[in-house]
């Protein structure tokens, strides 16, 4: 994966970090027939591309009568195609590219455990069948048929969804742009990036420089000072997963049958599904903090418990977090400071579609300069207020939240 760099070199993009955003820029930029360089400075799929739920969702946080009466008729109906066809950008591209990448796509569902989230969904469901969706709601006996889980009273199922193994998708994508012309440059970090007549210059570790008409700047979670002030806009959170021995066939033929994601109601929710061999893989919010032991994975074991009591005695095989970013608003904010300067954060839970799908965005952006081609508004970088507090609250809520999710019947 991994092509050497030279002391100086001339692009005509440089994209920084090589997770779904950076490599599905970089590989729809190459097939255009430019030249590009990705640093990543660490391995590929180590971020969150790589240690994700694998869930391929499309839509956003928001749903799209929402949109429509915040943003108006014009941005408000441009989201909601993009959102859309975020789903579609990933499995299309395992399609072209031909990628080894173990996938299915059978749907997700959105799973209610109270009265007022199935009267959510059926909200939901609405406005997306209005627009052509492929969607349905879920009674009580649907859901526990489809997922074999205890203690929902329906849901909704988005036909449109699937999951993919997300290390394979980012690890042959970063292939894929290579085979195309592409370089990916791994273990080597973009240190500064400054204007120069006609393009930019980024510094890279151990002297190394590269210039180019555009810099993206695809680094989510993992930013640091290298844009300034773009850190302090997001709020940092991590999310935990396990993953179950495979499960034996009298647990494969109850849990998850037809092999859909699932994501529940809950203020701190969590999320499963089943990989290709056979594992239950759950997630959910974790501790602020990097874990320290297995115990931080408790939470995880107790509502893959209360969800599956039949699983209490399937060992747990693997357990692992990643970082992932929160925006104020619940929206992706795309930024370019400067002409030619360009980044965007804040995935909301649906990064392997929405990140996968921008990217061919920011690349058709780069290639006409027309700027309606972004389905999100282009925003100024403005830091979080009081940042350095944020996550204290941020970590106070979500205790709250565990207590009220505690709570609630």
């Amino acid at each position: 994966m991994h092509t050497p760099m030279s002391s100086s070199e001339n692009v005509d993009v440089t994209i920084i970090g090589a997770g779904f955003m950076g490599l599905s820029t970089a590989l729809e930029l190459v097939r255009q027939g430019k030249s590009v360089r990705v640093l990543e400075a660490n391995e590929v799929g180590t971020g969150a591309s790589g240690l994700n739920g694998g869930q391929v969702i499309p839509g956003l946080k928001y749903d799209p009568d929402w949109l429509i009466e915040y943003f108006g008729p014009a941005r408000g109906e441009a989201m909601i195609a993009f959102a859309q066809s975020t789903a579609d950008s990933v499995f299309d591209l395992i399609d072209r590219e031909h990628l080894s990448v173990p996938r299915v796509r059978n749907g997700w569902i959105q799973a209610a455990h109270t009265e007022n989230a199935l009267k959510a969904a059926q909200r939901r469901d609405g406005q997306w069948r209005a627009r052509g969706a492929d969607v349905r709601t879920l009674d009580a006996q649907e859901i526990e048929s489809l997922t074999g889980a205890r203690g929902y009273l329906g849901g909704w199922l988005d036909r449109r969804a699937g999951i993919i193994d997300p290390l394979a998708f980012v690890s042959q994508m970063a292939a894929a742009v290579v085979r195309a012309g592409g370089l990916v440059t791994e273990r080597t970090k973009a240190l500064s990036v400054r204007r120069e007549a006609g393009g930019w210059t980024v510094q890279a570790e151990g002297g190394r420089s590269v210039r180019s008409r555009f810099v993206v700047v695809a680094t989510n979670a993992y930013s640091d000072d290298f844009v300034p002030g773009l850190a302090r806009t997001i709020v940092p959170l991590h999310s935990f997963q396990i993953a179950t021995e495979p499960l034996p066939d009298r647990l494969q033929k109850i849990i998850l049958p037809g092999e859909q994601a699932v994501s529940d109601s809950r203020r701190i929710l969590v999320y499963y599904r089943k990989s290709a061999d056979g594992r239950l893989v759950l997630g959910g919010r974790g501790r602020m903090a990097e874990p320290k032991s297995q115990a931080d994975w408790k939470h995880l074991e107790r509502a893959m418990r209360r969800l599956y009591p039949e699983v209490a005695g399937v060992p747990i095989a693997r357990r692992w977090f990643g970082r992932v970013a929160m925006t104020p608003d619940h929206l992706p904010h795309i930024h370019e400071p400067e002409p030619g300067l360009l980044t965007v954060v804040g995935c909301q839970g649906r990064g392997v579609g929405m990140m996968t799908a921008l990217g061919q965005r920011f690349a058709c952006y780069i290639e006409t300069g027309d700027r309606t081609v972004l389905p999100f508004p282009v925003t100024a970088i403005l830091p979080i207020p009081f940042h350095a507090f944020r996550q204290v609250g941020v970590a106070a809520m979500i205790a709250w939240y565990r207590l009220l999710d505690a709570l609630e019947k």
